[in-house]
Formats: structure tokens, sequence, C-alpha cells
């Protein structure tokens, strides 16, 4: 049985480079908007050339209203008896992400309506936000809760802006020899969590570089980096039509960072051919995995399949969000994840694009009868039953007998239990040679 570490990749990818990189952008504040996330872009842009565009507070986008922009600078409370605790400084999920400023004194009883934990991870910082509601809070681990003094006055002070500006959203397109796109999309607006962050900006570049290395690329690969939910529907306001008439299918790509399985999630069409080509690649690469239907819980795919745009978009992550313990708390850090399995989720998406590049629908241009193998010097003069060559010779035939125009090359190497790249010099030389031609 092949291992899920098997899946090819065009050119090798530096697990130690992929660690720096995270290691640069880890401790940067990112939130939907802001300077962390405007720092974080130009990081990723020495991986994937994005070009960025700011969208200004106020402006409207379908139903949404960019929101104003946060920045932060410092954040903590001193408990009476002088200690510094949620100091933003150690670990930025201390502080309610888009916490408006505010310094001053309060007894416990005034502060603990701004104070969120997890009693039942006592060891772990939430991430907890407040996007559209003018309001601030400190987020701290249950074990500190429980053994500060709630006796005296508590110092409060978050150094922080909250004014018109803008969100930056980042994208770039790979043409390819067609106008049909591959929609790659992921968010870029959390602070410092491992796979519910950093993995999907990270395998996103990584990934931009292995499609830009496709010779005769057949499709045309469209990027997205985005603060989830508003910066996607941003996005969507200026390209969304030309996508709905262009994007053949898409993924986003998130929580792609641990060893766990991987888990498909569909898009709204459970017999599309995003579903057709991803499920026979996890099939014949053995790769443990799951695949779940659709539904609204989880990331911009509900963006990207909202009704008027149903673009054929699903998911494949490793630890799905809401599904592990870790999520969205101080616990999804670098130990969580595994750098060689973050390399292991570009090389499945890989191969989904590959698949995709190579799954055409051939049609045989000698169709009455086989075609004279032999003038072609596509047969041996003779060939013996243990022959090595005898494999590639019946998948000839085999492959011209199905180029009838009803099977793509999926069907046609189902029937034997393989996959298009078994197929991929074969079909070449037989399109050379004008026995078949392909289509779709």
């Amino acid at each position: 049985m092949k291992k899920t570490t098997d899946f090819p990749l065009l050119t090798p990818i530096s697990l130690n480079e992929m660690e720096s990189y995270f290691d640069r952008l880890w401790p940067i504040c990112r939130s939907i908007s802001g300077n962390g996330l405007r720092q974080s872009f130009e990081i990723l842009q020495e991986l994937i050339p994005l070009e960025l565009k700011e969208y200004p507070t106020g402006m409207e986008v379908f139903d949404w209203e960019i929101p104003k922009e946060w920045n932060i600078r410092e954040a903590y409370i001193i408990t009476p008896d002088g200690e510094k605790i949620c100091d933003f400084q150690l670990n930025n999920l201390h502080i309610v992400n888009y916490s408006i400023p505010f310094e001053g004194e309060l007894t416990w009883d005034e502060l603990k309506e701004h104070i969120y934990t997890l009693p039942q991870q006592p060891d772990a910082i939430p991430y907890i936000t407040s996007y559209y509601k003018e309001t601030w809070g400190f987020c701290m681990d249950f074990n500190t809760h429980e053994r500060i003094s709630k006796n005296g006055t508590f110092k409060i002070k978050i150094d922080s802006d909250l004014k018109p500006g803008s969100i930056t959203v980042g994208s770039v397109v790979l043409k390819g020899n067609t106008d049909e796109e591959i929609l790659l999309s992921t968010y870029l607006c959390h602070p410092s969590m491992a796979n519910n962050e950093l993995s999907g900006p990270l395998c996103m570049a990584y990934l931009y570089q292995q499609i830009k290395a496709i010779p005769n690329r057949r499709y045309t690969y469209r990027f997205v980096v985005a603060p989830e939910t508003i910066g996607v529907i941003a996005y969507l306001f200026d390209h969304g039509k030309q996508m709905k008439a262009k994007t053949k299918g898409g993924f986003v790509m998130t929580c792609c960072g641990d060893e766990a399985p991987f888990v498909f999630k569909q898009s709204k069409n459970p017999k599309g051919w995003l579903e057709k080509i991803t499920t026979h690649v996890l099939k014949h690469h053995q790769a443990p995995h799951s695949i779940i239907p659709f539904a609204v819980g989880g990331s911009d795919e509900r963006q990207y399949c909202s009704p008027g745009f149903n673009l054929p978009v699903g998911s494949i992550t490793r630890s799905m969000y809401h599904r592990y313990a870790q999520y969205h708390t101080s616990l999804d850090n670098k130990d969580f994840i595994s750098f060689s399995a973050m390399s292991n989720s570009v090389g499945l998406y890989y191969n989904i694009i590959q698949t995709m590049e190579d799954n055409v629908t051939p049609i045989c241009l000698v169709p009455f009868g086989e075609p004279r193998m032999g003038k072609r010097n596509l047969l041996p003069s003779s060939i013996e039953p243990n022959d090595k060559r005898r494999k590639d010779i019946d998948r000839m035939f085999h492959l011209i007998c199905w180029s009838d125009g009803e099977h793509d090359l999926i069907d046609i190497a189902e029937k034997r239990e393989e996959t298009p790249m078994d197929y991929r010099s074969i079909l070449e030389r037989l399109i050379e040679e004008k026995i078949i031609a392909p289509h779709g």
C-alpha cells in the first residue's frame, strides 16, 4: 500500500525553508485589517507574487460594509498584587481581536465581564474577536484566572486604534492555455495559530510554485488570499461575475498542517467534476481520508457557494476546524503541526491539479476497426507473453477502444483500476500519430 507521503511533486519543497517562513509569520498579530495583515502579505509575497488591493472603510460590498481598520501596540492587565498578566507582547491571543483602546482601573466585578477563559481546557488561551461591535476584552488561560487575587484594583491598558482605513486582499492569476479557471483560496486574518491560520497560506504559496512549473498548463489558476468572510466578499464584489463564468472548480485551503487523515468537504454538487477528480486521487493514492458533504459551517466556501455565485468550490483539510480541541486556542501552535505533513498536503493538492490537467475526453480519429499500429511503429514486430511492454500495449489498445467521446480519461483509467497519469505518455504518442484527439 502506498503511504500518504508518496504524492509526487514537480520540484522538491525545502522543509527548513517552510519552517523559516512559518517562524517569521508566527509572532505577527494579524486581523481582518491593519499593519500586521500587510506585514504578513509582504512576507508571503516572497513565495507567491500576490497583487494587493486595499478596500476602504465604508465601502459597500454586497450586503456588507468594509469596517474600520484596527491596529494594536500594547495591552496588559496589572493585578492587585502587581503581577502583569494577559501581556499582548507575550501572546497576541491575550487581547480580544479588534479591542478598542482603553486605560483605567477596575474592580474584578467590573473587569470579569471582559475576561474570556476555557475552563474545560485550563492551559489554553482562547481566540476571541469582536470585529463589528466596538468593545474590548482579554483572554487568559483558566489556571491564571483561578490563581489571581480578585480583591483590589486591576490596572488595564489597551493601546490600540480603530479608525477609518482599509482591508487588504491579495490575488494572482496564473494563465493557462484556456480561460477556464481553477480557484485556490485561503484566508489570512488570524493571529498566532498554526493549523487554522498559517498552514493554508503557506501551503498555497508552495502549491503556486508547483503549478507554475507545470509545462503547457491547460487551465488558468486564480489564487486568492484574503481576510476570511469580508475579504472574500470584497473580492467577489470585484471579480465574482467573471469567476462565475470561468470557474471550473476550486478549493479553500485551510487546516492542512497536521498529521491527521485528509477530509474532503465537497462543493454543493456531490456528483460534480471537482468531486470526481478529488475522490479519484484520494482513492488511488490510498491516502487515509473521509469525504463529507457541503455544509455552511466552515470557511469561505460558503461565500463562493452562495446562491448568487454557486461556484463548485470545496475544501481539503487535515484536522478540520471545530473538530480538534486545539482549534481557536493557543494550543494550535507549532507543536501541533508538522512541516512534512504540510508538504504532503501540497502534494495532494498538486496531484489533484495534475489530474485535472490530464483528464481530457479523448476521441478516436480512426474509429472503424482498430488502427494499424505497425505502420506507425507503435507495436514491435513480435512480443512475448511476459514482455514488460505488454502492459503499455494493453493500455494503448484500451485507451483507443474507449476513446468514443463519452468517456474521459478517469473513466477509461478506472476500468483498469489505474489513473490518468498511467496514460499520459501513451496519450501523447497517440495524439502525435493522429489516432486520438483530446477534447474537454
